[in-house]
């Protein structure tokens, strides 16, 4: 009867003297270090049961974390594959972007260095030489060996101009793979424009501004401007031809007259073959202390002016052509 009444009590609106939630925490144990204020401490399971309950809540924890580096990892290598299709977009319409703007930076020192060698007097014994040479055909020739003979790798030595396709580069000394980094190269087997035989010059079609990527474009009578320090040279072009790159006796050849050649890789984005374009000199304009006298004037296409066989075999047969 009693329990009735107490239970009706509480129906009654009386709330009990111990609630459940009072009582559970009042079974917490108090925690705490000697002289702080004790703090009630839920139980756990014990036993085996707590060491799991343990090991759960860590790998929640760790979880949790990982799941926050996952998510960065995820961003960043979503940006980083937007950015290859980029660069891929780029390179497949334009030319790779990232080394053409290295080539940039290094065409324009090149271009000041260039002009420092454009405005430099003969030296003494230049001079000398230079006094033993009415002929403007012979100091154009002499003067070509002498900067070819004193000028390093990867050096600028003269500005190469292809209006047909918009190409304006300096040119430097050399093809290897520094080189050709910083703009288009001439062969060390060939001489230097103004000496009778074949210039070659290598470039690149895809990467480092791809200065002779659109040179398959140019046809029989176009011209091609070769600007050294001692003269202007102009050639025209004669043909075109896809060779082996084991075949560098193609690029270097001497025939009977002068000529340049440009060497390039072929087909785009491909080493397989090599693209050379042909032209014959036609004009020389002796510039500097190439010139005698006067205002210059244009001299014939023939360099030092002496007939040459119809092939003469290069210095070297084990070449290759330069990767462009």
């Amino acid at each position: 009867m009693s329990d009735i009444f107490s239970t009706s009590r509480f129906l009654g609106g009386q709330a009990p003297s111990n609630p459940p939630e009072a009582a559970l925490h009042a079974e917490m144990p108090l925690t705490g270090r000697p002289g702080e204020h004790p703090v009630r401490q839920a139980p756990g399971p014990g036993g085996e049961e707590g060491r799991w309950a343990q090991w759960g809540a860590a790998l929640a924890r760790l979880t949790s974390g990982s799941t926050g580096a996952a998510r960065v990892l995820a961003a960043v290598l979503i940006i980083f594959g937007v950015l290859v299709l980029l660069d891929a977009g780029i390179t497949l319409l334009w030319q790779e972007p990232i080394s053409a703007l290295y080539a940039t930076l290094r065409q324009d020192h090149l271009s000041g260095a260039l002009k420092k060698i454009e405005r430099l007097p003969p030296s003494p014994s230049e001079r000398r030489a230079l006094a033993t040479l009415s002929d403007e055909t012979r100091r154009v020739a002499f003067l070509a060996g002498e900067l070819e003979r004193r000028a390093p790798d990867g050096s600028p030595v003269g500005r190469i101009r292809i209006p047909r396709i918009g190409a304006n580069f300096v040119v430097v000394k050399g093809t290897g793979t520094s080189d050709l980094r910083s703009g288009p190269g001439i062969y060390p087997e060939t001489p230097f424009p103004g000496i009778a035989g074949t210039t070659a010059i290598a470039g690149h079609r895809t990467t480092y501004l791809a200065p002779f990527r659109h040179i398959d474009e140019l046809r029989a009578g176009n011209h091609i401007l070769l600007e050294m320090p001692y003269a202007h040279f102009t050639y025209t072009v004669i043909g075109q031809r896809v060779v082996a790159p084991t075949n560098v006796l193609a690029a270097i050849a001497n025939v009977g007259f002068s000529r340049l050649v440009l060497s390039a890789c072929t087909p785009l984005f491909s080493a397989e073959k090599r693209l050379l374009v042909s032209a014959r000199l036609t004009r020389t304009v002796p510039v500097g202390a190439s010139r005698s006298f006067g205002t210059p004037r244009p001299l014939g296409g023939k360099g030092y002016g002496e007939s040459l066989p119809a092939v003469l075999e290069p210095f070297k047969r084990d070449l290759r052509s330069p990767l462009v």
